[in-house]
């Protein structure tokens, strides 16, 4: 991101109108740490740099154009005004009650009181959402006069169109925003909270096909390690059932993320789900294979980096393609299906349930008790999954550990 200038204006209107989105959000200075914010969505927000109490702080002053460059000069020039009075300006903003505050004012509030608690993956998802879904029709509106009738035309509107799942989390995201409203007292009433969740269709819930008859799982397995195709796509194919990872996170894999000397894989929450932490325990199998993939590494970051351009990791779809043209048609085995292929076959081979779930990087629900921590059941998984390890082996007739000697290893 561009450095901020303490010294000379940097923005004219015309500049600010030429700033193009791109790949990753960025950052042009204009003076005394004013910034417009450009995110890769197109949208583009005012940002004022300060110090209060020796300690950097960031706040929004608005979108642009909404907020023209004479508005934000302004607005930066009063927070200066009243640092001098040893005032904190994102404070003093927060605890305003004005009742003038637009939903886009409480939206921008929002997203600075939270983002340094989320994930970068998690506020950018947030903001792109929003401009996708919410500012257009709410943004310009004095959120106290946003009823409920009005989120249910815009939630229903977006049912419609048949984005279940975008409906859920921008409902979800709506609801973050006026709950903080309603904290803050700048409205009385969330005009989310009382829509009753009956008047929107469910998201069906989408069961992967797989193969879980252990006569059925090695074939697959001989299958997988015939892949002509490239070294990369290969060596993921073959890992894949060892560590029940997601399509994307699988492909995505670090150098940085693997640790040998530990034999665990440690994923960032920006690269999970659910945005936390995962620990993958490493079976002797996967140590090696990962070391023998090392011996080929063309360099980079990626373990599985692209025939093109090692700077990009394989894809999801280069795995789909794949295992379809060795023949395993959709309706029989996915990507995601070596997930439900382990879970299957662990659920009856006798092993905790809540160490399957913790494992499989599943949400919170019945099937985890306590707290979330990516290290519970640690020493529970690692066993789990060098024995799992250890069985698919033998139905390959690679070694010699009976799935009967699996069974009476858990008790």
């Amino acid at each position: 991101m561009s450095r901020f200038s303490d010294s000379v204006f940097m923005l004219t209107d015309l500049k600010l109108k030429n700033l193009k989105p791109k790949k990753k959000q960025y950052r042009v200075a204009d003076s005394h740490g004013l910034a417009i914010e450009i995110n890769p969505n197109g949208s583009k927000l005012w940002r004022h740099r300060y110090r209060y109490n020796n300690k950097a702080t960031m706040m929004s002053l608005g979108s642009y154009p909404m907020i023209s460059l004479l508005d934000a000069r302004q607005a930066r020039d009063i927070n200066k005004q009243m640092l001098k009075q040893g005032i904190n300006p994102k404070q003093e903003k927060l605890l305003s009650t004005s009742v003038n505050s637009t939903f886009l004012d409480m939206f921008n509030q929002w997203i600075d009181n939270n983002k340094d608690d989320w994930s970068s993956k998690t506020t950018k998802q947030a903001i792109q959402r929003s401009n996708n879904y919410l500012i257009p029709t709410l943004g310009n509106l004095p959120i106290e006069d946003i009823k409920p009738p009005d989120m249910r035309n815009l939630l229903l509107k977006i049912q419609d169109s048949g984005k279940l799942d975008m409906l859920r989390k921008v409902k979800g995201i709506a609801n973050g925003i006026f709950k903080y409203s309603v904290g803050m007292g700048v409205i009385s009433v969330n005009p989310v909270r009382d829509l009753p969740n009956d008047i929107f269709k469910k998201k069906p819930v989408k069961h992967y096909s797989t193969i879980v008859d252990p006569k059925k799982i090695a074939p697959l397995l001989e299958k997988l390690e015939q892949y002509r195709g490239s070294y990369e796509v290969k060596s993921a194919l073959n890992i894949a059932p060892h560590v029940f990872l997601r399509p994307n996170e699988l492909v995505g894999l670090l150098w940085s993320e693997i640790d040998f000397d530990e034999k665990l894989i440690r994923i960032s929450p920006e690269r999970m789900k659910m945005n936390r932490m995962h620990l993958v325990p490493m079976s002797k199998q996967i140590v090696n294979l990962f070391k023998e993939i090392s011996k080929y590494s063309r360099g980079g970051e990626y373990v599985f980096p692209s025939p093109r351009d090692i700077e990009k990791p394989i894809t999801p779809d280069s795995l789909r393609n794949a295992i379809r043209k060795l023949g395993i048609e959709k309706d029989e085995f996915t990507t995601h299906s070596f997930r439900s292929m382990a879970s299957t076959r662990l659920n009856e081979l006798g092993f905790k349930g809540d160490v399957i779930e913790m494992q499989l990087a599943h949400a919170e629900g019945n099937k985890i008790r306590g707290a979330y921590n990516h290290a519970e059941y640690l020493p529970e998984r690692k066993k789990m999954m060098q024995d799992w390890s250890n069985y698919l082996d033998k139905l390959q007739n690679k070694t010699s550990v009976s799935p009967s000697e699996l069974q009476q290893s858990l008790f």
